[in-house]
């Protein structure tokens, strides 16, 4: 009988659904398809604040080609 009280314990474990925030309008939800936002609206928000250059990773500067002896 442990058997398939253990089964369906995992069978339950799979039926849970996992929330999660969105980094852009803070929603609550679920949706997997554009994890870790709530819609390809905001999956377009972002990738358009990557473009405009909103997001920085900070580092030294790169060095110009010039700069570079060969």
């Amino acid at each position: 009988m442990t058997t398939t009280s253990q089964s369906s314990t995992t069978s339950n474990n799979a039926n849970v659904v996992k929330m999660h925030k969105c980094p852009i309008c803070s929603k609550l939800t679920n949706n997997q398809e554009y994890r870790p936002f709530c819609s390809k609206r905001c999956s377009d928000i972002d990738l358009g604040n990557w473009f405009g250059e909103k997001y920085v990773i900070e580092g030294s500067s790169p060095q110009q080609e010039d700069d570079i002896d060969a």
